[in-house]
């Protein structure tokens, strides 16, 4: 059973997206502060959560704040995947939470279906094995190299000469869906459905946010990006020649 931790301050919420999920197979942990939730964080591997489903809105800290400092955990704490969920709609708000490392976004109010389709999108992106029996396609998969970058595809992890680059599971699979197809333009609707699937509907121009976030990682001028070159008016291409 996959287990989540929910940070949300609203306790009747938390309640009723706890049993929606336990239907669904989820168990659901809930912390009611942004405190408690960093807390439950601070574990051993094997006893974080698969998933933090985050309120933007939390008595003691934002949840800009808490996904910034989740994301500074060492190890594989700073990898777990983060749902941001708020009652603002202010688009700003989203592309904030995605620069500072959230995985995927969800305004409130939300119908309970959305939430769990896109719970397990972010949980079969980074190969979490879910109820039905879904395995990680990618066992096994020698890594993909270009140059000094190194995409391991089966541990998920990218580095640049060696060295580590931090990305979340969402810009993992995004990386991985242009480096696969390098040389080929591929629009911002190809990409998410290669990378989501047609489970859900793209959101608006996230893409850009999550492609500079990416370019920040692995460039070493990301305002002259040599690997993830932009296609204007199309999309964006990976580089098959590099350093």
């Amino acid at each position: 059973m996959q287990r989540l931790l929910m940070i949300e301050d609203d306790a009747r919420l938390a309640g009723m997206v706890a049993d929606y999920l336990a239907a669904a197979g989820f168990a659901v942990d809930h912390a009611p502060d942004a405190t408690r939730g960093l807390d439950a964080l601070a574990v051993p591997p094997q006893a974080l959560p698969d998933l933090v489903i985050l309120d933007l809105m939390l008595p003691d800290l934002d949840g800009l704040e808490v996904c910034r400092r989740l994301r500074a955990l060492p190890g594989e704490a700073g990898r777990v995947p983060v749902l941001m969920l708020t009652a603002k709609g202010d688009p700003m708000d989203r592309v904030i939470g995605l620069e500072v490392g959230a995985d995927d976004y969800l305004p409130k109010p939300f119908e309970p279906r959305e939430l769990l389709a896109r719970i397990r999108a972010i949980l079969r992106r980074r190969h979490v094995p879910l109820a039905d029996g879904t395995v990680d396609p990618q066992a096994g998969e020698p890594p993909l190299r270009f140059g000094s970058l190194e995409i391991d595809r089966a541990g998920r992890r990218v580095s640049v000469g060696g060295q580590s680059a931090s990305l979340t599971a969402y810009q993992f699979d995004l990386l991985l869906a242009l480096a696969g197809r390098a040389g080929r333009v591929l629009t911002r609707d190809q990409i998410m459905e290669v990378v989501r699937g047609r489970e859900l509907e793209a959101f608006d121009r996230s893409i850009d946010v999550h492609m500079g976030r990416i370019r920040a990682a692995i460039e070493a001028d990301p305002k002259n990006p040599r690997r993830i070159l932009t296609v204007r008016g199309v999309g964006y291409v990976f580089a098959r020649e590099q350093d």
